[in-house]
């Protein structure tokens, strides 16, 4: 990796980290600043696993004043999503890199998807709402099946996992966006890191990009937890569909 290369790697990983603390999808911006460095989709997604889990635990601590009477909920739901987590890094791992990288750009694309349809998605979380309808307090089994379905998604590829969680959490819980966020990194942290420890024994990757990745998250995480809530949605979101289609066209034209 050139100095210029590990420079952007850095950055790049400081950006996801803000994100991912804020909103999620800091993967589609780290992503394909690796690619762009040289590394396979394989490996790139497998460092940016190791990488970004500093960050997802910077992110969790720097929310940890939503955190307050959640221990209950978060301890039951972090259950299913390790339990996922791990079985999408097998996944990852077990088919044929031939299929991961015919899967990686529609789970890209999938990922944009979701980016560009949050507000909308937002806007029926909160009709739900005022329709008065009854939730449960922890969800129920609903909301542990589905949390534990997106993380086998975390687990094979983490972009836009953060916009699901929020999703099923905001139509299953009533609660304010900002105590589910909390909620949501830590359950990406635990889901990052049920994967990377899976990863760091039968995978391959590349020990700077990690490093840099992991320095650059970590500062990211909590910048992103202190100044997050002031950024306008909107230009978070052109931000990630910006860099999320680059890495798209980048892996469409590989």
């Amino acid at each position: 990796m050139t100095p210029l290369e590990m420079l952007g790697v850095f950055g790049a990983g400081a950006g996801a980290g803000a994100l991912n603390a804020v909103v999620g999808s800091g993967t589609l911006v780290t992503f394909p600043v690796l690619l762009a460095a040289g590394l396979s989709p394989l490996t790139a997604t497998v460092s940016n696993a190791l990488g970004l889990v500093p960050g997802a635990v910077s992110g969790a601590v720097g929310y940890r004043r939503e955190l307050a009477g959640q221990g209950r909920r978060v301890r039951r739901l972090a259950v299913g999503c390790a339990f996922g987590g791990i079985t999408g890094a097998v996944l990852l791992l077990a088919l044929p890199a031939e299929a991961f990288e015919t899967i990686v750009p529609c789970l890209v694309g999938l990922a944009l998807v979701l980016v560009a349809l949050q507000p909308l998605i937002s806007r029926k979380v909160r009709e739900r709402r005022s329709a008065d309808r009854p939730v449960k307090r922890d969800g129920g089994r609903t909301l542990f099946a589905g949390l534990t379905l997106a993380s086998v998604y975390g687990g094979y590829f983490a972009a836009a996992q953060g916009i699901i969680y929020i999703s099923l959490m905001g139509l299953l819980l009533d609660e304010p966006l900002q105590r589910l966020n909390a909620v949501k990194n830590v359950l990406v942290a635990v889901v990052n890191t049920v994967a990377a420890v899976f990863f760091l024994f039968v995978a391959d990757f590349d020990w700077t990009a990690v490093a840099l990745i992991a320095a650059g998250s970590t500062l990211g995480g909590q910048l992103g937890a202190a100044t997050g809530r002031r950024f306008p949605p909107a230009v978070l979101r052109a931000l990630v569909i910006a860099v999320g289609g680059v890495a798209l066209v980048q892996l469409v034209l590989r």
